[in-house]
């Protein structure tokens, strides 16, 4: 199991969180997903590609990207 952080741009409230949380959670692979709505980043755990998870979130409505240490 890894963990992917994301950087997630595009959510102004809870609500916006909620829909990115279970987006990720969505994805197969995923074991859980939590969302800073104040930082903007995203911790998921699991076994799903990155690319998966980017693209669950844009078709959530909202930006994506890898973030890289």
């Amino acid at each position: 199991m890894t963990q992917i952080e994301l950087n997630i741009t595009g959510m102004t409230c809870g609500h916006c969180q909620a829909g990115v949380t279970q987006a990720l959670k969505s994805v197969p692979g995923v074991s859980d997903a939590q969302v800073d709505l104040g930082t903007g980043k995203a911790v998921v755990q699991g076994n799903a590609e990155p690319e998966q998870l980017v693209a669950a979130v844009v078709e959530e409505g909202y930006g994506a990207q890898v973030a890289h240490p």
